[in-house]
């Protein structure tokens, strides 16, 4: 379980997570890339009503990004 809830800001297509910042940049109908900084760690798939992480970074982990892509989806679909 992580520590805390992801904090979603549409507007901005930015989600903070555990004392960083996040940002969402779309790739594709329900796929995008996540930066930190503007270097991507990851990536999130929306598929058969989840979000599917893609980690690309050690910076990162795999229930960290699942946490963000589930609060971006649910934010945006909401």
């Amino acid at each position: 379980m992580t520590a805390s809830t992801p904090v979603v800001d549409v507007p901005n297509k930015t989600v903070t997570h555990e004392g960083r910042t996040f940002t969402m940049r779309p790739l594709a109908e329900d796929t995008y890339t996540v930066l930190v900084a503007g270097v991507p760690v990851g990536r999130v798939v929306y598929s058969f009503g989840a979000a599917n992480p893609v980690v690309e970074s050690p910076d990162i982990t795999e229930e960290a990004l699942g946490a963000i892509g589930e609060a971006w989806f649910a934010a945006i679909d909401g």
